[in-house]
C-alpha cells in the first residue's frame, strides 16, 4: 500500500491504477485469488450443466421416453446445483472475509501512518476527514481482494464459453446478440471514465462533511448556549446537498448503463425469439436447440451486465485508494533524515540558541530566542496572550521545528534525534488537557499501562485525585465521559497531573497547569506540582504568577522576544514588565 502510485504526481490524474493495486494488493494475495478463479470457473461450468440437460430433455429423453436417461438427467442437474451452492460458500468463506481482513490490516496501517505525522498535519486537518480517510476510504480494496475483482474474471470466462458454444449452435443468432452487446460494452466504458472522478470528489466532500459533523457534536454546549442549532443545521444541510448531488451524477451515469442494458439485451432477446421462431418452422433448429442457445445465452449476457456493476465498484474502490495513498505518501515525523540520534538516557539540560519560528512565512512570532534550562530547574514564561509561550513550550516538546536556530538537550540538537527516543522522556500537561472516554484509572495510566497499582496509587495522592474519587461509588473505575465531560475543571486537570507524574518523565511542560482550577484546588496542586517537577527540569507556562514565585528563572515573554528575564525577586526589584504584571496581579 505504501508504493501505489508514486510515480503519479498530478492532483487531476488517477494515482492509484489497477495495474498499480494488483502489483500492490492482488498480487501479494496471489494464491487465493487463484483459488477464487478455481471455484468460480467451476461454478461456471457447473452452471452449463442445466441448459444442456434441457437439451437432452427436450429432444432425446421426453420424445423417447427414457426413463433411466430422466432419472440420470436429474441426478447430473442435482449434482450440478450442489457444486455450484458449494462453490458459492467457499468463494464467500475464503475470499470475502479476506477481503475483510484486507481492510482491517490497511486500517491499521493508515491509522498508524496518521499518528506518525507532524503537529502541523493535524492543525490543518479536520479529524472527522481522517476517521473517513482510515474507516471508510480503504472499504473499497474488498472489490479488489474479495469476490468483486475474482467475478469479474470469472465473468468474462464464463462469457467467452458461453460465446463458443453459442457459434457453434448459431453463428448468425450469436452475431445478431453480439452487436447489441458491443454497443453496451462501449457505453459502460464511457461511463466509468466519467463515473472515476466523481468517486474521488466524493471521498473528499464525505471527509469535509464528516469532518464539521464531528466538530458540531463535540461543541454541542456551545451550540445550544449560542442557540445555534439552525445555523449548523442549515451548513450539514449544505454538506448533504453536496453528496446529494455528487451521487445523483454517478446514479445518472449508472442508470444510462442499466437502461442501455435492458434496451439493447431487450433488443437482442427479441431478435433471438424472430431468429429462432423462423429456423424452428425450417427445421433447422429444434425445440431443445432453442431452449439450449437461450439459456446459455443469459450465461453469457449475465456475466457482462454483471461487469457494469463490478466494474462501478472498482472504480469506486481505486477512487478510495486514490485518498489512501495521498495520505501514505506524506513524510513522517521520523522521515527526516537527518533525525539519526538515539537518546538512551537523558540528563535533562534545555537550551535555545538563537531560536526563531514563523507559523506562516514571513510572519515570525519568535525572534532569536535565547535561554538555557538546566537539568532540575524550573523555567517559567509569562507574558500577555500570543506573545509566543505556548510556541516555546510547543518547540521544548518537539511539536514544532524551528525556522533557523537550535533547540538543544544535553548539547545534542533536537532536530538531529529520533522523537520517539526523547518523548519517551518526557510529561506534558496543556492548558486545556485531553481526556478520553473510559475510566479514571485507564486515564491516569494511558501513559504506563503496565504501572503496578501502588505506583497508580502514589500519583493519584500525589495530585489529590482521591481528594474526590473517594467522593465516588465507583472510585477510580468511574467513568468520565467523552473528554471527560463528567468532571469539574479542576478535577480534570489534576488527573491530568496524575497521569504526568506516573510516566516519571525528566523533562515536564506545563501549560497554563492550574489555570482551570479554584483557589482550594490550585492549593493542592501546588504541592502535587512541587512533587512532579522536582530533579526535572520544567517549563510552565502560567498566568497566575504566584505560582511561579520559585522558578530558578522567569523569562518575560513580548511580542516573540525576551524582554526580562531572572527569578522572582530580581524581576520585582527591577520594575519593570514583570512588576507590573505581578502587582496588577495582586490587586485583583
Amino acid at each position: 500500500m505504501r508504493h501505489l502510485a508514486k510515480s503519479s504526481t498530478s492532483k487531476s490524474k488517477p494515482k492509484v491504477t489497477l495495474k498499480h493495486a494488483f502489483k500492490t494488493i492482488i498480487w501479494p494475495k496471489r494464491k487465493l485469488v487463484f483459488i477464487g478463479l478455481f471455484l468460480i470457473v467451476i461454478r461456471g461450468l457447473a452452471g452449463l450443466v442445466l441448459p444442456w440437460q434441457s437439451k437432452l430433455l427436450l429432444d432425446d429423453v421426453v420424445p423417447n421416453k427414457d426413463y433411466k436417461g430422466l432419472y440420470t438427467l436429474i441426478a447430473i442437474v442435482i449434482a450440478a446445483i450442489t457444486i455450484q451452492a458449494a462453490t458459492s460458500f467457499l468463494l464467500t468463506r475464503i475470499l470475502s472475509i479476506q477481503a475483510q481482513y484486507l481492510i482491517r490490516e490497511l486500517r491499521v496501517q493508515v491509522q498508524k501512518k496518521v499518528l506518525a505525522l507532524p503537529i502541523s498535519f493535524f492543525d490543518n486537518t479536520k479529524s472527522g476527514a481522517l476517521v473517513s480517510r482510515i474507516m471508510s476510504d480503504v472499504e473499497g480494496v474488498r472489490n479488489l481482494i474479495g469476490t468483486g475483482l475474482v467475478q469479474l474474471v470469472g465473468g468474462t470466462f464464463t462469457a467467452i464459453v458461453s460465446l463458443i458454444i453459442l457459434i457453434k449452435l448459431n453463428p448468425w443468432m450469436t452475431l445478431f446478440v453480439f452487436v447489441p452487446l458491443s454497443i453496451f460494452a462501449y457505453i459502460a466504458l464511457r461511463a466509468f471514465k466519467y463515473i472515476r472522478p466523481i468517486f474521488r470528489k466524493r471521498a473528499k466532500i464525505n471527509a469535509e462533511v464528516k469532518g464539521r459533523l464531528t466538530e458540531t457534536l463535540a461543541g454541542v454546549r456551545v451550540i445550544k448556549a449560542f442557540n445555534a442549532e439552525e445555523q449548523e443545521t442549515k451548513v450539514f444541510e449544505a454538506g448533504a446537498d453536496r453528496i446529494y448531488d455528487n451521487v445523483k451524477k454517478s446514479l445518472t451515469a449508472t442508470a444510462l448503463m442499466t437502461s442501455s442494458s435492458t434496451f439493447l439485451i431487450g433488443i437482442a432477446t427479441t431478435g433471438i425469439m424472430g431468429i429462432g421462431g423462423y429456423y424452428m418452422m425450417q427445421d433447422d433448429m429444434t425445440t431443445g436447440d432453442f431452449l439450449f442457445f437461450t439459456l446459455v445465452l443469459g450465461f453469457m449476457i449475465a456475466p457482462i451486465v454483471q461487469m457494469s456493476n463490478i466494474g462501478s465498484q472498482l472504480t469506486e474502490a481505486l477512487a478510495g485508494l486514490d485518498k489512501t495513498e495521498e495520505l501514505m505518501n506524506l513524510a513522517t515525523e521520523d522521515d527526516d533524515k537527518n533525525r539519526t540520534e538515539v537518546l538512551k538516557s537523558v540528563k535533562g539540560d534545555i537550551a535555545f540558541k538563537d531560536v526563531s519560528f514563523a507559523y506562516e512565512k514571513d510572519n515570525k512570532v519568535l525572534h532569536n530566542i535565547n535561554f538555557t534550562a538546566k537539568a532540575g530547574s524550573v523555567t517559567a514564561l509569562v507574558g500577555s496572550s500570543g506573545s509566543g509561550k505556548s510556541t516555546i513550550a510547543g518547540l521544548s516538546a518537539t511539536f514544532l521545528n524551528p525556522l533557523s536556530g537550535q533547540v538543544t538537550i544535553d548539547d545534542i540538537d533536537l532536530s538531529t534525534v529520533k522523537l520517539s527516543s526523547y518523548r519517551k522522556h518526557l510529561g506534558v500537561v496543556l492548558q486545556d488537557e485531553f481526556l478520553f472516554e473510559g475510566s479514571i484509572r485507564d486515564n491516569i495510566m494511558f501513559p504506563r499501562p503496565d504501572a503496578t497499582e501502588e505506583e497508580l496509587y502514589k500519583a493519584v495522592k500525589a495530585a489529590y485525585v482521591n481528594e474526590f474519587t473517594d467522593r465516588f461509588d465507583d472510585g477510580l473505575d468511574t467513568l468520565i465521559g467523552e473528554r471527560g465531560v463528567k468532571l469539574s475543571g479542576g478535577q480534570r486537570q489534576r488527573l491530568a497531573i496524575a497521569r504526568a507524574i506516573l510516566a516519571d518523565p525528566k523533562i515536564v511542560i506545563l501549560d497554563e497547569a492550574t489555570s482551570n482550577l479554584d483557589t482550594e484546588s490550585e492549593a493542592l496542586i501546588q504541592k502535587s506540582l512541587n512533587q512532579l517537577v522536582k530533579d526535572r527540569t520544567t517549563v510552565v507556562i502560567a498566568h497566575r504568577l504566584s505560582t511561579i514565585k520559585k522558578a530558578d528563572q522567569i523569562l518575560v515573554i513580548e511580542t516573540g522576544k525576551i524582554v526580562e528575564r531572572g527569578n522572582h525577586d530580581e524581576l520585582i526589584a527591577q520594575k519593570g514588565r514583570y512588576y507590573d504584571l505581578y502587582t496588577y496581579q495582586a490587586k485583583i
